[in-house]
């Protein structure tokens, strides 16, 4: 099976409906990353039907309880889950941010060559970005970048009242979800169900606690 059929078989399975492209863009990401992560080790998994799985499957998983119209996508390393969200909703705004050059390079090269106008790239520490223009984001998301309490004391500021932290976990995360700090609800947790991937997944989403809701 192609590459670009391992994607569309796998976005089928999830129920998505990917715009017209999306699939191909999808596929030209796998094959920059391949190619960059030669130099810069940007992601462990080498196979391209295991960064399928692992990268864009995964990544694409979350679709559901995404919000916009302004996402974040912090700690975004070799673009996840931000690139593959955003060739998805190309209605949304993103913005992708990490404190590493190399990546962010990368996700500059990346969104120039997929012309994904959608998409921004900010070199910084979540802790210390302020938004040019007094922006809050609909959507705060993480994969694998921090645990939730540092998740909610370093991004919350960037969260809109209204607006969503969507944290993507392995195993369900029970000794995190003890140490979450006031001032943050859990709305839920949900196993997430990517088409090949033996490993457990889940999504934590929290809000801000005046306004959590489900």
């Amino acid at each position: 099976m192609s590459i670009d059929q391992s994607i569309f078989e796998g976005s089928q399975r999830l129920g998505i409906r990917l715009p017209e492209e999306a699939v191909a863009r999808l596929a030209a990401y796998l094959t920059l990353l391949d190619r960059w992560n030669r130099a810069y080790n940007l992601t462990a998994v080498r196979d391209p039907e295991a960064m399928v799985v692992r990268h864009i499957l995964d990544s694409l998983s979350i679709l559901p309880w995404l919000e916009g119209p302004q996402v974040l996508d912090v700690g975004s390393g070799a673009g996840l889950p931000g690139i593959p969200l955003a060739i998805a909703r190309p209605e949304h705004e993103f913005c992708l941010l990490d404190s590493n050059g190399k990546r962010t390079r990368f996700l500059t090269q990346v969104a120039i060559e997929l012309r994904l106008s959608n998409v921004g790239v900010v070199r910084g520490r979540v802790e210390e970005y302020r938004p040019e223009t007094p922006l809050l984001f609909n959507s705060v998301v993480s994969r694998a970048f921090s645990t939730l309490a540092d998740m909610v004391m370093s991004a919350g500021h960037l969260c809109a009242p209204e607006g969503r932290l969507l944290a993507m976990k392995g195993v369900f995360p029970d000794d995190e979800l003890a140490r979450l700090p006031s001032g943050y609800a859990v709305v839920g947790v949900y196993p997430l169900h990517v088409p090949h991937l033996e490993a457990e997944r889940h999504l934590v989403h929290l809000a801000p606690a005046s306004a959590s809701r489900d």
